[in-house]
């Protein structure tokens, strides 16, 4: 973010009646906003996601795009820009890649733990980790949820991408159903990696493991609004009771 000559933010519309019309995406150059260092978490510490400060600051018409443009799969560019990937919902990319590193953190912590339990003696009793059955239950547990959720998160998005290729609308509720099983990876990777951690012991808080800042950063990408469950799956059970739904990240 230092260091990029802009940004995209996104931003609401307001009518005359001082009530949202629209959220838009503003794309803003550096030299109409401030870096308000503000970045500091327990987790992703490395994204250096600060608050950009705009002040009077005018977006000319054409680096403005409507969410609700997005959403309807409408938007400008379109007569220009002709490729498969562009005729695919915002958010189905977007909740897609937010989603993918969560099960990547999660893998990873995975694979420390069970190096770490492995070599691991207990101080009281002084067995071995690696003998312990409920041991080798949770990493067959956790392992299994962790390839379900990739499997989760890759199907929909494969069918999606199959029918952008053939020049054919993506369905609202194959849109609906990516984001349901999106979330629902991303929750069942964080339990996963909840119940590992909790079985690594003491030396998985040391700050040097890197359970425990695999452990932080999955947490601090599981609140992202992307990954926002109640909405995402309620939004799944309008269309499922024969709702419209309009607007939203999906």
């Amino acid at each position: 973010m230092d260091h990029a000559g802009g940004a995209i933010l996104g931003g609401l519309i307001v009518g005359a009646d001082g009530k949202p019309v629209d959220y838009v995406a503003f794309l803003v150059l550096a030299a109409d906003y401030r870096v308000d260092d503000v970045w500091n978490t327990v987790g992703l510490r490395g994204t250096g996601s600060n608050d950009l400060v705009v002040e009077q600051a005018f977006v000319p018409a054409h680096r403005v795009l409507s969410f609700a443009d997005q959403f309807r799969c409408v938007c400008p560019g379109h007569a220009a820009d002709t490729a498969p990937m562009y005729r695919i919902p915002l958010y189905t990319l977007m909740t897609t890649t937010i989603a993918t590193p969560l099960i990547g953190m999660a893998s990873g912590l995975y694979e420390a733990h069970v190096a770490h339990q492995r070599e691991r003696v207990r101080a009281f009793g002084g067995d071995n980790a690696k003998d312990d059955p409920f041991a080798k239950v949770r990493v067959a547990e956790a392992a299994g949820d962790i390839e379900a959720s990739w499997l989760q998160l890759t199907t929909n998005p494969s069918a999606i991408v199959a029918l952008a290729e053939a020049g054919r609308p993506i369905p609202m509720e194959l849109r609906a159903s990516h984001r349901r099983d999106q979330v629902r990876a991303g929750q069942r990777v964080t339990v996963a990696a909840d119940r590992l951690f909790e079985a690594s012991g003491v030396k998985a808080l040391d700050a040097r493991s890197p359970m425990q800042r695999l452990w932080r950063d999955l947490h601090a990408a599981r609140v992202h609004v992307a990954n926002d469950p109640e909405a995402a799956q309620k939004m799944y059970g309008d269309l499922a009771f024969g709702a419209v739904v309009e607007n939203g990240m999906l």
